[in-house]
């Protein structure tokens, strides 16, 4: 429970106040990131759509659908050619979409959540080992938010809020108090459904802890793990009913993200580079990336988001509460802050030895740079603020 905590919080608690600030910027994201400065805002941009593109989310569909719909069932089949295909399809499909797409994506969420919400309750009703497992990594909690950036929800979440606005907006909801209530209603039932099938994953795993005792947690391979447990509950045809769902939404997954990343770095360039140019280079980077498997996508992925996230999130908490700060120089204290301790303190996990930001409060629950980057706010408040040319938008800024 410790660790899942800290999961939740990092997971759904970040992506329900994203969701939150982007419904009061009525769905133009760019105005959470502006209030930061000109540069920052585009750096972090930047940065969230190459974490959310091709660097990490992209290529992670590829090899989740490898390794669990095709390697436990062809276990010979070559991954490769696997990510040649994948890609393929999702290049084809981005660039001429198809209805196949829409209706793969509304059945299949639903789907997917009555598949592993029975798994779930296989798992409660016959428990495959007892809980009382003794925890094999220190500082539980933090683990718990480190897994949680891993998922890319509150970043997901700001990048696709206007999809939910627009689509309002389409069905006939005008009134901007209207839209802010029913996108946060529609939020808390993605977010119940997240709690739900977290917590009932993160119990089936704890429930086979005894299986990879003296076993380190670097070696144990997340998708092998749900495949196992999977197996052991329902059996082969349990894995290959995941397998295939599973498949189907990183798929549709995919072709989401290469087409939201493409629209963005076109509009980053003004147009020089085209649509579908930028849609080939996605994939075929994506493509490669994703034979280096899951577990060192995430483990790549863990110093990137984990310098990311904390300059998102303040930004997105100080946007909550935008209309009554009126000096901008707020927001670029505490977000610069949080930026400078989020990198000293990834590159001190990385060998670089830094003691002191250890001895920040909340260290030990992976929040030292909350404290730092509230002072850091104060102090910027104190700085003048001079009217310059104002921006509402990164998209006034291209």
């Amino acid at each position: 429970m410790t660790g899942f905590s800290g999961f939740i919080i990092a997971d759904v608690g970040l992506a329900l106040l994203a969701i939150l600030a982007a419904a009061k910027c009525q769905g133009d994201v760019n105005k959470i990131l502006i209030r930061s400065g000109k540069r920052l805002s585009l750096i972090l941009a930047t940065g969230i759509m190459i974490c959310l593109g091709p660097l990490l989310a992209i290529p992670r569909t590829g090899a989740t659908t490898f390794e669990m719909g095709i390697q436990p069932i062809f276990s010979g089949f070559n991954p490769v050619i696997f990510s040649v295909l994948f890609f393929g399809l999702t290049l084809i499909l981005t660039i001429k979409p198809s209805k196949v797409v829409d209706i793969i994506g509304q059945y299949l969420t639903p789907v997917l959540l009555i598949t592993l919400i029975f798994l779930i309750i296989v798992g409660v009703i016959s428990p495959l080992g007892d809980l009382n497992q003794a925890p094999v990594i220190s500082n539980v909690f933090s683990e718990g938010i480190s897994q949680g950036y891993q998922t890319m929800d509150p970043l997901g979440a700001i990048a696709l809020s206007a999809v939910v606005i627009i689509s309002l907006t389409q069905k006939g909801y005008t009134e901007e108090s209207e839209k802010i209530k029913l996108t946060l209603q529609a939020g808390l039932v993605a977010a119940v459904a997240l709690v739900i099938v977290y917590g009932g994953l993160t119990y089936l795993g704890s429930t086979v802890a005894h299986q990879y005792t003296g076993i380190s947690t670097t070696d144990i391979n997340q998708t092998s793990l749900i495949v196992s447990i999977t197996e052991q509950l329902l059996g082969n045809p349990g894995k290959i009913v995941l397998a295939i769902i599973v498949g189907l939404a990183c798929l549709t997954t995919s072709i989401g993200l290469v087409s939201a990343t493409a629209q963005f770095f076109t509009k980053l360039s003004k147009g020089v580079i085209k649509y579908e140019t930028i849609v080939i280079a996605v994939c075929v980077f994506s493509a490669f990336v994703s034979n280096f498997g899951v577990s060192t996508i995430i483990l790549f992925a863990q110093p990137i988001l984990s310098i990311i996230y904390p300059a998102t999130i303040v930004l997105v908490i100080m946007t909550l509460f935008g209309h009554k700060i009126k000096n901008d120089n707020t927001f670029k204290g505490a977000t610069y802050v949080a930026l400078f301790i989020s990198i000293l303190t990834v590159a001190d996990s990385m060998g670089l030895a830094i003691p002191f930001i250890h001895k920040l409060p909340l260290d030990s629950l992976g929040f030292n740079w909350v404290i730092p980057s509230i002072i850091g706010g104060f102090i910027g408040n104190l700085v003048p603020y001079r009217e310059e040319e104002q921006y509402d938008s990164i998209d006034e800024i291209l």
